[in-house]
């Protein structure tokens, strides 16, 4: 069973913190399904993802493409994605179940800390999360590096 990571975005935006997490969950060698809301949201952050960091290449590609069975990152906003993922990195309050914990290795829930909606509903995911059983984790940044908060 694996465990959620809450990350509280209050210093840097999610298109900052998201490569981040990705180059370090396809270093530990996972597959990775990044759960949106919304197509046009992902398109938006597939673009900023293929413009990171001169020194990294993150390969991944938006759900419905001809090769995502091989894509080590996927971007959608179905529950499930092609590459057979082992880690979930959910943004802009998608939805994750006590099911998404126990078959993934790791799921990370990222929220704006700036934006009392994304703190309501994380808060209602933790809750839901850990009453289920779930480990989990949470993570902010509002002393300028990550620090863990709390954990259940």
């Amino acid at each position: 069973m694996g465990a959620a990571y809450f990350y509280h975005l209050t210093r840097a935006p999610l298109e900052a913190v998201l490569p981040m997490l990705l180059e370090k969950s396809v270093a530990a060698g996972w597959r990775v399904l990044v759960r949106g809301t919304d197509d046009n949201r992902l398109k938006w952050l597939d673009e900023r993802l293929w413009q990171g960091r001169p020194d990294s290449f993150l390969a991944h590609g938006l759900a419905g493409g001809k090769n995502d069975a091989m894509q080590p990152i996927i971007l959608t906003t179905a529950d499930t994605a092609a590459n057979n993922p082992t880690c979930i990195l959910a943004v802009d309050g998608a939805d994750v179940t006590a099911e998404d914990v126990a078959q993934m290795e790791r799921v990370s829930i990222l929220f704006d800390g700036n934006d009392e909606a994304a703190l309501t509903r994380a808060r209602t995911q933790w809750k839901s999360l850990t009453d289920a059983g779930c480990s989990a984790q949470y993570w902010s940044q509002e002393s300028g590096s990550w620090e863990k908060k709390a954990e259940r």
